[in-house]
């Protein structure tokens, strides 16, 4: 098969099903992410940006697209403390960033927090993949403070599957958080999100750390594989493979529902402003958005320190499990 843009041979079909060699591609690609962050207005020029990496694909060609377009760029990774995991991608991310001259700031949870992600799941009744994200998330926001945006390497398939996965839950109000920028209204002190991948599919994503000669691993999480979102990963692929283009509807379709969306949340939350839950904007604890008094990821650290002077579940725990299982 030949590229449909010259005569050398073509390398990889895109998601809107065209065939293109090396050289077309890594332009159609690229052309694709400063399109995105054009249009969705994610970042400037003069803009402090920091990107969050894991050493994967996606945040690692996040970074580097970004670094290409913008100057003043940090990237910022988590050491969860997976045992056998993450030491490997932080390998490979700090000889990335060492020969692309791009300033890396490592932090880990057994420094934030005391304990590693193994440790942590041992004493939770909770998902690892859900702990870890909570976890990840306070960590973020929090070294994050002082940059103008935080880019992610979410791409389209993530997206897809996050929609999904809150239709199935009818979790209007995270459903409203998502799109190309996070959140449904800014946030003082929150840094915002933005997901310059936004429109490239996990394919695309792996085929330009491939031919752009990325020194990275593809091995997956030790802990996705049980996880509620693997579950919706398979069953949108196998859509996928029946119905081709089925993710790019999912979340093009739900790009031109999300303003709307978001006013009726808006709406919903400003009726509910005088009950006790939507009264407290920031956790009492650490001080970063919540939609309680106490944010999720301040729980869990509550109920480590209960359970590690008891020995034994508290009633904090039963009641954090109740509301945040899967």
């Amino acid at each position: 098969m030949k590229c449909q843009r010259c005569s050398q041979p073509a390398v990889i079909i895109t998601a809107n099903r065209k065939a293109l060699c090396k050289v077309h591609f890594i332009q159609a690609f690229e052309k694709r992410v400063k399109d995105t962050i054009k249009r969705c207005k994610l970042l400037s020029v003069n803009e402090r940006i920091a990107v969050a990496c894991s050493g994967g694909k996606d945040s690692t060609v996040a970074l580097y697209v970004v670094s290409r377009l913008y100057k003043d760029v940090t990237a910022i990774a988590i050491d969860e403390g997976i045992r056998g995991y993450r030491s490997k991608t932080l390998k490979d991310l700090k000889q990335f960033c060492s020969e692309h001259r791009i300033k890396l700031k490592v932090f880990s949870f057994k420094e934030e927090y005391g304990a590693t992600l193994d440790q942590i799941v041992k004493r939770v009744r909770m998902p690892a993949c859900r702990v870890c994200g909570i976890l990840r998330r306070q960590v973020l926001n929090r070294h994050a403070a002082g940059f103008d945006r935080l880019v992610t390497g979410h791409n389209l398939d993530d997206e897809a599957q996050s929609i999904l996965m809150n239709l199935l839950k009818a979790n209007t109000e995270l459903l409203a958080r998502l799109g190309p920028i996070t959140g449904i209204k800014p946030w003082k002190g929150f840094t915002p999100r933005v997901k310059p991948l936004y429109l490239c599919t996990e394919k695309e994503d792996a085929a330009y750390a491939i031919l752009m000669g990325f020194n990275i691993g593809f091995n997956e999480c030790p802990y996705a594989g049980s996880s509620f979102r693997s579950t919706i990963r398979q069953a949108l692929s196998d859509l996928e493979d029946k119905h081709p283009g089925s993710k790019q509807y999912l979340v093009k379709n739900f790009l031109r529902m999300l303003p709307g969306l978001r006013k009726r949340v808006s709406m919903d939350i400003n009726k509910e402003k005088n009950k006790e839950d939507r009264c407290i904007a920031y956790c009492k604890e650490c001080g970063q958005p919540s939609a309680g008094r106490v944010c999720a990821a301040c729980s869990i650290i509550i109920n480590l320190r209960a359970k590690n002077s008891s020995g034994r579940d508290t009633a904090l725990t039963r009641v954090f499990y109740a509301v945040h299982k899967d």
